[in-house]
């Protein structure tokens, strides 16, 4: 998108409701004001069409905006009948142009004020329930096969488990992710953080929103800067 400011992002999301129903704009306008960058999810090499996209729609439902996909040895390929559209919604940032893709991921969140949180089995490792939440959080999720790539396990500022009390030793990734993002994110929002976004944070997410659900948002986009003629 071309580089706008507040009020300019507040006109286009004000302008491209117009070509959605009352009934479309409304929900839009109730669910962003759920979403969260507090909490946002990483996930690296998941090679299993049917879990990423699982974890895809867990996100969705849970508000959490950003996911962060690195793809090393693996590319992140959905499943569109188990995502079920979710990641229209989703801010999707994927990771595959570099020899160290996870490097690149991880040290790119932890400039953003990040907390890098490896979900693994650690000998420092802390039960769920007892990680803090006052810092942004940056869940980090591997394969069921190998687990967490060591530079990720480097770079981790904490590490977290999920208590078990079987004989199974782990959880399918999709589910390990949808009760570590249920929990956090409850924990987050029943908090006195201010997770919810920015105003001009919204603002963007609602333009990407109206165009993903109207119909030639290509060419009403481009007459709309035409019109404006923006100095950008």
């Amino acid at each position: 998108m071309k580089t706008l400011n507040l009020e300019q992002k507040k006109e286009l999301s004000d302008y491209l409701s117009n070509f959605v129903s009352d009934n479309k704009k409304n929900k839009i306008n109730e669910i962003v004001l759920n979403r969260t960058r507090h909490l946002t999810v990483v996930l690296e090499d998941i090679f299993q069409s049917q879990n990423a996209s699982a974890v895809l729609r867990t996100c969705d439902c849970f508000g959490i905006q950003d996911v962060h996909i690195i793809e090393n040895r693996y590319l992140y390929e959905l499943n569109p009948d188990v995502e079920l559209g979710s990641a229209k919604w989703l801010s999707i940032n994927k990771y595959n142009s570099n020899e160290n893709n996870t490097q690149v991921a991880l040290s790119k969140l932890k400039k953003q004020g990040y907390k890098i949180i490896a979900t693994t089995p650690h000998r420092n490792d802390l039960l769920i329930s007892d990680l803090e939440i006052n810092d942004k959080i940056a869940l980090v999720f591997g394969t069921e096969k190998d687990g967490l790539s060591e530079i990720a396990m480097q770079n981790a500022d904490a590490y977290v488990k999920i208590p078990m009390y079987g004989f199974t030793e782990s959880f399918n990734i999709s589910v390990s992710a949808a009760m570590s993002i249920f929990y956090l994110s409850e924990k987050i929002r029943n908090s006195a953080i201010k997770w919810q976004l920015t105003e001009e944070e919204m603002f963007e997410i609602k333009i990407n929103w109206f165009s993903n659900v109207i119909r030639m948002s290509d060419k009403i986009l481009k007459d709309f800067f035409e019109r404006k003629a923006w100095d950008l």
